[in-house]
């Protein structure tokens, strides 16, 4: 079978860059799978694990060096410094912002019509950086943003109201950090707005906008890191561009209303993603230009 799709996931040896690997495999994705990392022996051995796994999938999966990156379809960025127990995801970036310089460095020239999805913290800031890096189109770079938050809303809201999470439309809004709110005047379920159901009522909505925004130090405090979640979801993105899936998801891409880069509802697909527009509530609007300042304030 002629495998015609490179996926490169930088950042591959580690715990976030193996699940994605991994969960691309389960969905039996026909792509040749390359994993990339400073630590050789780690990716290795990650790519050899998966491999095991791959023999019953149409996807290949092996370690190379980031040399090849370059011409590769979609590239995956997942190396960076590992959010400490109770560290809020900004005090990442300037030792991340000096990965990104390292990792564009290695892999250039990069093929033009390529996607990179950023998915190292504070995600929607080094987005931003690695389009300019990167030297792609701002479409063409794109973040896991809060589309993983938003599958934790809809899992929360589904035990809530007794609804299968896919039936919920309700979103994640601004940025994949501490401001991060949800977008409750366009949520529906049924075509109607989610606030308007019985089951609704009396619920506490700023309870549960924190519950969400905390529940990834909740995990890194239990186990140390987060990584089936997001890999799934980013391997889910990985699969739309493939297929032109042309879905909406709530992810870190440009917004030129702001000027910067937001965790907001866009279409993905095989050039990469192109924003929509919400009607957000006043109150809404002024949380997204916070974010919006917030991240333009780091670059």
């Amino acid at each position: 079978m002629s495998l015609t799709h490179k996926i490169s996931i930088i950042g591959g040896g580690g715990n976030v860059g193996a699940a994605v690997a991994f969960a691309l495999v389960v969905m039996q994705e026909p792509v040749e799978i390359l994993l990339v990392d400073v630590d050789e022996k780690l990716a290795e051995g990650q790519a050899l694990d998966i491999r095991d796994a791959a023999h019953l999938s149409t996807a290949h999966c092996r370690a190379v060096k980031f040399e090849e990156v370059g011409n590769s379809d979609i590239i995956v960025i997942t190396a960076g410094a590992r959010q400490e127990p109770g560290e809020p995801r900004s005090n990442l970036i300037d030792r991340n912002y000096k990965v990104l310089e390292s990792i564009f460095s290695k892999i250039q020239p990069i093929k033009p019509s390529a996607i990179i999805i950023m998915v190292s913290n504070p995600v929607d800031v080094l987005t931003s950086i690695a389009q300019k890096l990167s030297g792609l189109p701002k479409s063409q770079v794109i973040g896991s943003g809060t589309f993983l938050d938003s599958g934790r809303l809809r899992n929360y809201l589904s035990r809530k109201i007794d609804v299968n999470p896919s039936s919920i439309h309700a979103s994640m809004l601004g940025e994949h950090g501490d401001s991060q709110f949800v977008g409750w005047s366009v949520a529906t379920i049924a075509g109607t707005p989610l606030l308007e159901n019985p089951l609704m009522a009396n619920v506490d909505l700023d309870e549960i906008e924190q519950a969400i925004a905390n529940q990834a130090y909740e995990i890194i405090e239990a186990k140390g890191s987060t990584y089936f979640g997001v890999g799934y979801h980013v391997a889910t993105l990985v699969k739309c561009i493939l297929e032109n899936g042309r879905r909406i998801y709530p992810i870190c891409n440009y917004s030129a209303k702001y000027d910067t880069y937001l965790s907001l509802p866009a279409i993905v697909g095989s050039e990469g993603a192109t924003p929509v527009t919400l009607k957000l509530s006043q109150d809404e609007e002024l949380k997204l230009e916070s974010c919006a300042n917030n991240t333009k304030a780091h670059l």
